[in-house]
């Protein structure tokens, strides 16, 4: 079944104090670094935030309330133009996924959501969800929910540790950056 992909945007990037979306892993954008390796999976791509990137965007609702709207939004969006089959989600703050650690998660033979675990941490923005979890989280918003956790404890998920995902990735690639220490870590530079 066709996967369609999700880049998430949106967040204050307090801890960080700049666009994370902005900041350039050799020369280029996170967010159209996102763009290209969801591209190359996935035969659709939304980004999910303020419309940095050059890709089509829908803003999350409520704006700026999480991951768990922008799965949601985002997962409308991608129904209304006709995608009913599971979604990849990305954040855009994690530089280093490769297209092989997404193509494996598209093609996990599992019909539920899959979410790869690193040292025993759910890594739920570098996941697939299933269409039934893409509902789930929408209904979830609207009672007033923004944890990806409990959309997690809701659905059906098979988790998958390293022992699963080592041929085509390493821990370095579930790397998110919060911090200017993660920025400079991950050998990141800011725009300008």
């Amino acid at each position: 079944m066709p996967v369609a992909g999700l880049l998430l945007t949106g967040g204050a990037s307090t801890r960080l104090g700049t666009a994370k979306a902005e900041l350039t892993l050799g020369g280029e954008r996170l967010v159209d670094r996102g763009a290209r390796v969801l591209g190359a999976v996935c035969e659709r791509v939304l980004e999910v935030g303020p419309g940095i990137g050059s890709i089509p965007c829908v803003q999350e609702n409520p704006p700026g309330e999480g991951p768990l709207a922008a799965l949601a939004s985002g997962g409308a969006a991608l129904r209304a133009l006709g995608h009913d089959g599971p979604v990849l989600a990305m954040a855009v703050d994690l530089p280093f996924v490769e297209p092989p650690l997404l193509e494996w998660l598209a093609g996990h033979a599992a019909p539920d959501t899959v979410v790869p675990r690193v040292d025993g941490m759910a890594q739920s923005l570098c996941a697939r969800y299933a269409s039934e979890a893409v509902d789930v989280a929408q209904t979830l918003v609207t009672e007033g929910e923004r944890s990806m956790r409990a959309l997690l404890a809701a659905v059906s998920v098979v988790y998958e540790d390293e022992a699963a995902w080592a041929a085509v990735a390493d821990a370095r690639s579930f790397l998110d950056v919060d911090t200017p220490e993660d920025m400079a870590r991950a050998g990141l530079q800011t725009p300008g």
